[in-house]
């Protein structure tokens, strides 16, 4: 029986070519068949681009500087162009945050998601109906004229239950989200979370879920990897991160979260301070010039992701310690 992870990511750094400048800086992370895995941090933190580089999408001007990235057996980092365009959609597939910058505006929905399948697998005569199940599993209303329209003339609820079909298509073992229910009002968001989650259980796929809301992923990730300045902080199963969280950081996204119990409304807490760019971090910890518990060696030193209990963190001082 074969125990390795589906996706494993070693030490993986990225960084601009002109004008060199670190993005993200010794990430490593993995994802086991069928395991749900969440991405937490603010913008420019690095969860995006870590994504990206797993199926070689880095934009123009941004290159990786060192790690590994296995998949199957695989370096990803070491295949070229045809290679990788063989994973994508076939093995390893995207939802992106807006929907509309991912379909094409002056192609019909059914062409589209049908050239999906022409690119990797060839049409067959069960092609259209495969296409047409899957939209109406993702509960796109009146398939057939679903099939003949326009991106533009669907919501963005709708836009994006389109776009997770046209990721499911060749059932690929890993699905990537990349923050899908950003734009959605709270209701839809719920409706799309269930949506991807049954969907995932059904075909027992892997997924990684990069959000900046820990909100989102409280019930549809098993573990949780929290990223700062371009670094993973915290690591662990979501129960222990929520129960007891170890890093300053992870404390404060939580505090800043609503709740639902209780009959007063609380005032929500923030976290002091703007993030630090990972390229002006240099010899230190990130998060040390708004943390209250840091100290002259957090200023001095970069603290490496070590085991507590349940959680791995990346802090000289964590939560919980004396």
């Amino acid at each position: 029986m074969n125990n390795e992870p589906l996706l494993s990511v070693f030490d993986l750094g990225i960084a601009t070519v002109q004008d060199p400048r670190t993005l993200v800086n010794s990430v490593s992370f993995h994802i086991n068949s069928g395991e749900a895995v969440g991405v937490v941090g603010e913008s420019g933190s690095g969860k995006t681009l870590s994504a990206l580089t797993i199926l070689g999408l880095l934009p123009r001007g941004v290159e990786v500087i060192s790690g590994e990235i296995i998949f199957g057996g695989k370096n990803l980092l070491n295949l070229n162009s045809e290679e990788l365009r063989q994973i994508r959609g076939n093995e390893i597939a995207m939802i992106y945050q807006d929907p509309m910058t991912a379909l094409n505006p002056v192609m019909k929905l059914g062409k589209q998601l049908l050239e999906v399948i022409a690119s990797h697998d060839g049409i067959n005569t069960n092609s259209e109906n495969q296409v047409r199940d899957l939209l109406s599993e993702v509960g796109i209303p009146d398939v057939n004229r679903a099939m003949e329209s326009y991106a533009h003339e669907f919501s963005g609820g709708m836009r994006q239950r389109i776009m997770i079909a046209m990721a499911l298509l060749l059932s690929p073992k890993l699905l990537i989200a990349d923050e899908p229910t950003t734009a959605l009002d709270v209701t839809i968001q719920q409706q799309i979370l269930a949506l991807v989650s049954d969907a995932r259980k059904k075909r027992n796929m892997s997924m990684l879920w990069i959000t900046h809301d820990l909100g989102v992923v409280a019930n549809l990730v098993n573990r949780l990897n929290v990223m700062y300045a371009g670094r993973i902080v915290e690591s662990g199963s979501v129960e222990e991160i929520f129960r007891k969280p170890k890093h300053p950081y992870t404390a404060g996204l939580l505090s800043s979260l609503p709740t639902s119990t209780g009959t007063n409304r609380e005032r929500l807490t923030s976290i002091s301070g703007v993030p630090e760019k990972p390229w002006l971090v240099g010899n230190s910890c990130g998060f040390a010039a708004r943390c209250s518990r840091a100290q002259s060696r957090c200023h001095n030193e970069i603290p490496q992701l070590v085991s507590k209990e349940e959680n791995s963190v990346a802090c000289f001082f964590p939560l919980g310690s004396k």
